[in-house]
């Protein structure tokens, strides 16, 4: 194994005991990107794991169709020829945003050729381009065959310089994509691409592997890397302090978003840069899956109103999410707010020493009107089989209602997709088709 190749193990599974990585492990990430027979634009995850680069790269690939044929396509059978397409510049989008500068190179993980193991092809700009046929010949050895060790001794490095150059390779690399290892290759092309020392810098904790040992789950440090081209390891906005040490979150609004329901449980508090993206899908995160909400209702996306802003500056001041801050802050709201400050203020009526986030909006942002629409239709992916009725991947569809306060008379269910999807809309309900609703897990 090189040392390259060494590295990239490491930061990825970390450095495993004498027993080395589990096979079974091993075995759960070894698939590549599959469409389901039942929704030809949905991807299919085999095992639990490898949902941590299957969801990104499915939201993504919503973005593409969305920006292709608007996101009713989604809902149309695909051809080959276009699923393909679609797959080639989802995979080499997310490359492009891992890609530092435009002055840095690309670089793809791949495996030897049928016709040659010659290191000389490691940087070859200019590969033939694949077979068509989908099974025989994408690599030198049949995929089966290849244990942890011996597949990792013989990936290859092809380095590219343009961006025209990556989207042809990409293309031309499809059935590689498609079979055994295809999600594995991607995520080391994505490492080598960004720069292993470059993703050390941005991980809180260099120690934790990007996949869990025991359980194989991705990290937050992999999803943000995929999701926005960074791999840091928290879901707030901006960077922290704490004891002296810099936590780093997300820099700017991403293109899709990311909810949890850890933040319903109080474990974390994703910021507004996941919470409203650029476009209206999410990647919705359990205790141990991730799966992808979305609309084409761009009214969720919409540039904050300025209660929306507000409550969102509120918030980075109480960022323990109290709902509340001592009132010696509250002059330092009003100006990150362009709120005139006035000292009569009746904010603190009961002289508690804390401003409540209620009664500052109710003071400064009454009767703001949502520009939401009152109904609109919702979607609902897990790439798990088992997840699905009759185990065929296929989006759920469903009746979604944002309110702006809770009303008995027409809530829905209780349910864990509700929830994690409550922590973005307070007082949304969810009416699906189905006569259970989605599974998170």
């Amino acid at each position: 194994m090189s040392d390259t190749n060494k590295e990239v193990v490491d930061l990825v599974w970390g450095r495993p005991g004498g027993g080395g990585v589990p096979a079974s492990l091993f075995r759960r990430w070894s698939q590549g990107f599959v469409y389901s027979e039942a929704e030809r634009s949905a991807l299919e995850q085999f095992e639990g794991g490898p949902c941590a680069v299957i969801a990104p790269v499915q939201v993504f690939a919503l973005f593409f169709l969305n920006q292709m044929r608007g996101l009713t396509y989604v809902l149309c059978i695909l051809t080959e020829e276009e699923q393909r397409t679609v797959l080639c510049s989802t995979l080499s989008e997310i490359l492009e945003s891992a890609c530092l500068n435009k002055t840095q190179a690309f670089h793809l993980a791949t495996l030897p050729r049928a016709k040659t193991t010659d290191s000389s092809d490691i940087t070859d700009s200019h590969p033939e381009p694949e077979s068509s046929q989908p099974t025989d010949t994408p690599t030198a050895l049949a995929a089966e065959e290849l244990g942890f060790e011996r597949f990792h001794s013989i990936i290859q490095k092809k380095t590219l310089r343009t961006d025209a150059e990556l989207r042809e390779v990409v293309l031309s690399l499809y059935d590689t994509w498609k079979n055994k290892f295809g999600v594995l290759l991607f995520l080391y092309s994505v490492i080598l691409t960004k720069g292993i020392e470059n993703i050390k810098n941005e991980i809180e904790d260099t120690s934790e592997p990007l996949i869990d040992p025991v359980y194989g789950h991705g990290s937050q440090s992999l999803i943000n890397l995929l999701v926005t081209g960074h791999a840091v390891s928290n879901v707030w906005d901006g960077d922290r302090e704490c004891s002296g040490m810099k936590l780093r979150g997300i820099h700017q609004q991403a293109s899709v978003g990311f909810l949890t329901l850890m933040e319903s449980l109080r474990y974390c508090k994703v910021g507004a840069f996941l919470k409203s993206p650029k476009f209206p899908i999410w990647i919705l995160g359990s205790e141990t899956h991730l799966s992808v909400f979305f609309t084409k209702e761009m009214a969720l996306v919409a540039p904050e109103s300025p209660s929306e802003q507000a409550r969102r500056v509120f918030q980075t001041f109480d960022p323990e999410d109290n709902g509340f801050i001592p009132d010696t802050l509250l002059e330092d709201v009003m100006k990150a707010l362009d709120l005139v400050s006035e000292p009569d203020y009746k904010l603190d009526p009961e002289g508690l020493g804390i401003i409540l986030l209620s009664q500052f909006l109710q003071e400064f942002f009454p009767d703001q009107d949502s520009v939401i629409p009152d109904s609109f239709p919702v979607y609902h992916y897990n790439g798990l089989k088992q997840s699905n009725h009759n185990e065929k991947v296929s989006y759920v569809e469903g009746t979604a209602l944002v309110m702006g306060f809770e009303d008995p008379m027409v809530r829905t269910d209780d349910t864990p997709v509700k929830r994690c999807l409550q922590t973005k809309w307070p007082y949304i309900e969810l009416l699906w088709t189905t006569e259970r609703s989605p599974s998170l897990n």
